[in-house]
C-alpha cells in the first residue's frame, strides 16, 4: 500500500531482466527516504519481500520470478502488468521541442 506504486514503477523500468530483491528494496528506500521523513531500510526490505512473495504465487500473477533466486520482474503474460506498463509509459513526460531563439525586431538607436 505504502510502497506498491514505487515497486511497480521500478519493476516497469527494470524491464524483462528484472531486479533482485536487494536492489529493488534499495531503489524503493531511496525513493521514499527524504530529509523530513526518514524510513528504516529493514522495514522497506521486509515490505518489498512480502509484496513480491504475495504477488508472485501463481503463473498469471502480477510479478514473476525470473528463474534466478531472488530476482523478480513484471509478468509479461499478466493482463494487469501489461496495463501497468502502458499506464507508466503514458505518464513519462514527452520531450518538448527546444525553444526557438527570439529575433529582435526593434530598431537600433545608432
Amino acid at each position: 500500500m505504502i510502497y506498491d506504486d514505487k515497486i511497480l514503477r521500478i519493476l516497469t523500468e527494470a524491464g524483462s531482466d528484472g531486479l533482485s530483491v536487494q536492489k529493488l528494496s534499495r531503489h524503493v528506500f531511496n525513493a521514499s527516504n527524504t530529509l523530513f521523513e526518514t524510513v528504516d531500510f529493514e522495514e522497506v526490505h521486509r515490505y518489498v519481500q512480502s509484496f513480491l512473495l504475495k504477488h508472485s504465487r501463481s503463473s498469471d500473477s502480477l510479478v514473476e520470478n525470473v528463474g534466478r533466486r531472488g530476482v523478480y520482474r513484471l509478468n509479461p503474460r499478466s493482463a494487469e502488468s501489461q496495463q501497468l506498463m502502458l499506464q507508466f509509459s503514458d505518464e513519462e513526460p514527452h520531450e518538448e521541442e527546444p525553444p526557438k531563439p527570439s529575433v529582435d525586431l526593434s530598431l537600433s538607436l545608432f
